[in-house]
């Protein structure tokens, strides 16, 4: 409070009728001022400090005393109270015993110029918002009966807000909320806080009520005891004509304060349920934008009443049994206010002077003047003071009359309290504020030029331009405070002007410069949008203003300055948004500001975008199949909505699975859902306008519908046996959405069918059911219906099921063979009987396996295969395909019902002739020199008879010169062949077939690989220059020559088994040359090195078969050129060989060699020197 005390303030307000205003001057002397002070409904909390203000000022500062209950409270005295230093604020530290403080304070500021007073206080304490403890019997009602619960909340201070909720014993739902009970025609709240039922239903006893209290002050809720309503049903309801529940009789009335709430209410019981209108004087009720009509019609609520409110009101109640009419009567009273106000008084000696107290009240209020606290009557008389009613008047005032003066205006509804003083004092001219100022102001403008001044008596002001003239008239105006005012000022009225003020005392001056600058004016003002969201959007706004005046530019969104960014920026003076969205809608403000003056133009920005989500789900009218949905919708964001969406969300194991139901046109918000019995729903909406969909709302309260007897049929009705003698009878279940209530079963009906048995029947909860003691594979009529706790299902229509199957005692007859082929054939049998069969034909089954190839060196699989066919033939016959040729086959056939396989029939042979091979085993494209590529292969893998020959194409892929295809034919003995290339670059293409006599078989291609890098063809060049690879073959060489000469003495010495005399193939040399040489039967022998017939092959020429390969095709097993080719051959003691010769023979000598032998690898030379 320092900064009150220096210096003192007045304020001195110049007018016709001598009234001050404030000037702040350091060393004039001020009565005291009340500044602040509490409420005279003064609330508080006992439990903190409680605090009463009183704030003042005055030269020199007052000081503060206090009365309580009208008498002097002495606070230095008062452990428990204290002041403020330098203030008259009172806090009260009262722990112990806070109600000894409830009473009426006064506060009193005074120095040595007067006492001010503030208004009487009453200091309240709020009370601890405790309800009574209390046993509340259950309230028992009859349906249709009106029933009133009562609340009866604490008084308080102050009154507390009360609402009604349910209350669930216990708590049925996983997430309870805060839901006032649903009020409606039917069913209301009063003024009073009681909860009104007009009549009562059988479900208003569903839960327990609880009131409750918000108490403001404290924003705590306290909760009254749950009252349970039990709704007798034992009477009929009967219609009811209308009677008043609130208020009762037929009138009543109400006085109500000037400018506090008026409730006019009127709750009417009766069955059905009445609906209330209004009248006012005779005429029906004009509803005003002062009043609003709520509560279904019950109640009429008028914020801030008015003397035009009072009059008769009629509210009647009609239901279509009758009427009944009930009039209140409106008084309406007032408590004083103000129409004017005492205003303080600063007047110099013999100066005369008024103070006003005018107010006025419903009754007038009564006024009474005090000076300084006391009452005018009793003060020390004046002759200058003069009272009358409303006014007190002083004339040629002195120094005696400075005081402060109290008005107090009153009626029994309250009153008034001012304080004003009087100041009379003798001052010299002085002229306040800042002198010598420059002021810049645009041209056309209006200017006012400030010269606060203070003197007693008033002295004389006069302005000047330069100090000549008088200014004053045409565009010049000199108020009663000493401001100039020049309107439309121009350039020529830039100058100095200086402002004087005079009286008796003495003399003041100061002067003002002012420049006059060019307008700013905004040549291009932004424009009104509305764009997409994500959009770039640009406001321009151009400007125009006086050179010499910088310019500053800023914008304003929503009237708070915009944050520029990345994505908001300034070009210039345009605002320049990119990829606006909601947030940035408002309106946009461009501000141009100079140091004189700012100029601003605006634009809205609307953003177009999908619609916010519906709000306030809410379900009424529940039924079995079907609920009311009825909800707010959002704000559609510039976009109309077109459509709503409403999901639901059935799962109570997975909740979240949200499913689409229905859509409603965009101008509705009330919905009948059609919907499953018996099942747990929540919705959702979603809204959609042109630009898309909005998020889905906030999920409705969780809802189920009463259960009914089941509509849907089960599916897949089927009678199966599962045993010779039984019938399971089995379908599908229904979803549990189907099951429209709890506790679900199947009724399942049977009999024989073409019987005239009764229906039998039984309930069962499983997907199947058993009849035993049946005949095999009798025929039964059957059908399933749903059953659930709210009745039968629909039945299902019949189906005819048969009872189990029996093994079939009988095989088919005569099974056949004909139009035998390589790899099919065609079965023929007799059918079997249907009594055999025992049970339904399934089908005929023939099992069928290879035994045996018709070539004796070919081993086969034997493994058994089984074809189904149909019996519904008479002269049944089937088609074995997929068949091997040349190959023998058994089989036999059997008869099967849905459960088992008859006996097998008789066992027949057949074989299939010759057909085309399969491709050729292992070929392999090799590479022996730079000019030369080698290809060999082996027989077929299935030669599907006997090989007659092989065909081998062959074609250049990456010559220029366009080769054509060529081919070669080789006979079975032969599986090899080179061919000579043109250059290492040249690649060729091989296709090679297999033959027999019935054709050629399936074609096999391959291409020879890239021979063409140069470390490959330095490879095959230099390893056989290479010093340690001839040293290597040497050794071999010796190796092989030892063992040479080993076999021939241990051969020599066996004797018993002449070689020689045995073989019949001639050792003789042979005619046939190559490049080379000749072979003599020495080269048969080499072979009997440890090397695997593999590496030997590579060794010889593959252009042309050789002896041993040649007799590796003959039968013999022990033969000299068997155990050439590697063989496991077994001696003697004297190296005679083991075993004996068999099978025929072939002479070499009659094998035709179509080509030369050919030496690729340095072994061959090797060979040859043996």
């Amino acid at each position: 409070m320092g900064t009150l005390l220096e210096p003192a303030v007045l304020l001195l307000l110049w007018q016709v009728a001598k009234l001050k205003q404030y000037i702040p001057l350091p060393t004039v002397r001020q009565p005291p001022t009340i500044i602040k002070q509490s409420l005279k409904e003064h609330i508080v909390d006992p439990k903190d400090t409680m605090v009463i203000e009183c704030e003042a000022k005055g030269n020199p500062h007052p000081i503060f005393s206090w009365r309580r209950n009208g008498k002097y409270f002495n606070v230095a005295r008062d452990s428990q109270t204290s002041m403020r230093r330098r203030s008259g604020t009172l806090d009260i530290y009262a722990r112990n015993n806070p109600g000894d403080y409830e009473a009426e304070y006064q506060c009193i500021a005074s120095n040595e110029y007067g006492s001010a007073y503030s208004n009487k206080i009453r200091l309240q304490l709020s009370r601890a918002p405790v309800w009574p403890r209390e046993i509340l019997e259950p309230v028992v009602v009859s349906v249709g009966l009106p029933l009133v619960l009562s609340c009866d909340p604490p008084p308080g201070p102050p009154k507390p807000e009360t609402y009604w909720m349910p209350f669930n014993w216990p708590i049925q739902t996983a997430f309870p909320t805060m839901q006032a009970v649903r009020q409606d025609r039917r069913v209301s709240m009063g003024v009073n806080g009681d909860l009104y039922f007009s009549n009562v239903l059988i479900n208003d006893s569903a839960t327990d009520y609880c009131c409750n209290a918000r108490f403001p002050y404290k924003n705590i809720i306290q909760q009254k005891m749950p009252v349970v309503v039990k709704v007798l049903t034992t009477r009929t309801v009967a219609e009811a004509a209308p009677t008043w529940l609130s208020p009762t009789g037929s009138s009543s009335s109400v006085m109500v304060l000037q400018g506090e709430e008026l409730f006019l209410e009127c709750i009417a019981a009766g069955v059905p349920t009445p609906h209330i209108s209004w009248m006012k004087d005779g005429e029906a009720l004009s509803v005003t934008s002062r009043m609003r009509v709520k509560n279904f019609n019950k109640m009429i609520k008028i914020p801030k009443a008015s003397f035009d409110d009072a009059g008769e009101y009629v509210c009647t109640a009609t239901n279509k049994i009758g009427y009944i009419e009930h009039t209140i009567t409106v008084r309406v009273k007032a408590a004083p206010f103000w129409l004017e106000r005492p205003s303080d008084l600063i007047l110099a000696p013999e100066e005369n002077g008024q103070l006003v107290c005018r107010s006025d009240g419903a009754p007038r209020p009564t006024i009474r003047w005090f000076i300084n606290g006391e009452p005018i009557e009793t003060a020390t008389p004046q002759p200058n003071r003069h009272v009358s009613g409303e006014t007190l008047t002083l004339r040629s005032v002195t120094v005696a009359n400075t005081g402060v003066y109290q008005c107090n205006a009153s009626n029994q509804y309250g009153y008034l309290f001012a304080n004003a003083f009087v100041n009379v004092l003798h001052a010299t001219p002085r002229i306040m504020g800042p002198r010598n100022e420059l002021i810049k102001v645009i041209e056309g403008s209006r200017i006012f030029l400030h010269c606060r001044y203070f003197g007693s008596p008033v002295p004389d002001l006069r302005w000047s331009k330069y100090g000549q003239g008088n200014l004053e008239g045409n565009r010049f105006k000199t108020h009663g405070n000493g401001t100039l005012e020049i309107k439309r000022i121009k350039v020529d009225d830039q100058g100095t002007y200086l402002c004087i003020v005079s009286n008796i005392a003495g003399r003041d001056e100061s002067q003002v410069r002012v420049e006059v600058k060019e307008p700013t004016m905004i040549i291009k003002r932004p424009q009104n949008m509305k764009v997409l969201r994500g959009t770039d959007v640009r406001f321009e706004c151009g400007v125009k203003h006086d050179v010499s005046t910088p310019v500053t530019t800023s914008w304003m969104k929503n009237k708070k300055f915009v944050t520029l960014g990345w994505r908001i920026s300034l070009d210039e003076s345009n605002l320049v948004i990119t990829s606006v969205n909601r947030g940035d809608e408002g309106n946009y403000t461009c501000i141009i500001k100079t140091e004189m003056e700012q100029k601003s133009a605006s634009a809205q920005l609307m953003v177009m975008d999908r619609p916010d989500p519906p709000t306030d789900l809410e379900l009424s009218d529940p039924y079995e199949r079907s609920v009311r949905l009825t909800w707010v919708p959002g704000d559609n964001n510039h976009s109309p909505i077109t459509e709503y969406l409403v999901q639901y969300d059935e799962d109570d194991w997975l909740p979240g699975k949200w499913r689409n139901l229905s859509t409603y046109p965009g101008n509705l918000n009330s919905v009948v859902l059609q919907l499953s019995p018996f099942t747990y729903y929540e919705f959702r909406v979603i809204a959609t306008n042109a630009i898309g969909p909005s998020r889905p709302s906030r999920p409705s309260m969780r809802f189920q519908t009463s259960g009914a007897p089941p509509d849907v049929i089960p599916k897949n009705l089927k009678g199966v046996g599962t045993w010779r003698n039984n019938m399971e009878i089995s379908w599908e279940p229904l979803t549990y959405r189907e099951w429209n209530g709890p506790h679900l079963k199947y009724l399942v009906w049977w009999r024989r069918r073409d019987s005239r048995e009764e229906w039998k029947n039984a309930t069962t909860k499983w997907l199947k059911y058993y009849i035993y003691d049946a005949d095999t594979f009798t025929p039964y009529e059957l059908k399933v219906q749903a059953v659930n706790d709210f009745g039968l299902g629909p039945e299902s229509p019949v189906v005819i099921g048969y009872s189990g199957e029996d093994r079939p005692n009988a095989a088919p007859l005569n099974l056949r063979v004909s139009d035998i082929q390589s790899t099919e054939v065609t079965l023929h049998w007799d059918p079997v009987s249907r009594s055999s069969i025992m049970g339904e034909l399934k089908e005929y089954k023939v099992y069928y396996w290879r035994d045996s190839s018709q070539l004796r060196w070919l081993s086969v699989s034997r493994a058994m295969k089984s074809k189904a066919f149909p019996g519904s033939d008479p002269e049944p016959s089937g088609v074995l395909s997929d068949l091997f040729s040349y190959s023998n086959y058994k089989l036999y056939i059997v008869v099967a019902n849905n459960r088992f396989e008859g006996p097998p029939s008789n066992t027949i042979q057949f074989s299939t002739p010759e057909g085309v091979p399969s491709v050729p085993r292992s070929f392999r494209i090799q590479q022996r020199h730079l000019d030369t590529i080698y290809v060999d292969w082996e027989t077929p893998a299935e030669p599907n008879g006997i090989i007659t020959g092989y065909s081998l194409k062959y074609q250049t892929v990456n010559a220029t010169r366009g080769e054509e295809l060529r081919v070669e034919e080789f006979p079975a003995n032969v599986t090899s062949f080179s061919v000579r290339r043109y250059d290492r670059y040249t690649r060729y293409r091989f296709s090679l077939a297999a033959r027999t006599q019935v054709g050629i078989g399936e074609w096999y291609t391959e291409e020879s690989p890239h021979y063409t890098t140069e470390a490959y063809a330095r490879d095959q060049v230099d390893i056989t220059t290479q010093g340690w690879f001839i040293g290597i073959m040497c050794a071999v060489a010796v190796i092989v020559l030892i063992l040479l000469i080993v076999c021939f003495i241990k051969r020599s010495r066996g004797g018993k088994y002449p070689v020689r005399d045995k073989k019949d193939i001639s050792l003789e040399p042979v005619d046939d040359k190559d490049q080379e040489g000749s072979f003599d039967y020495r080269i048969a022998r080499v072979s009997t090195l440890p090397y695997p017939r593999r590496e030997e092959e590579r060794g010889l020429q593959r252009g042309q078969e050789s002896v041993e390969a040649m007799m590796k095709r003959t039968d013999s097993d022990d033969s000299l050129v068997e155990y050439g080719e590697g063989g496991e051959i077994q001696f003697n003691e004297d190296g005679s060989f083991i075993g004996e010769y068999t099978g025929s023979r072939r002479d070499v000598r009659e094998v035709d060699y179509g080509g030369s032998l050919e030496l690729h690898s340095p072994m061959n030379a090797i060979y040859s020197l043996a």
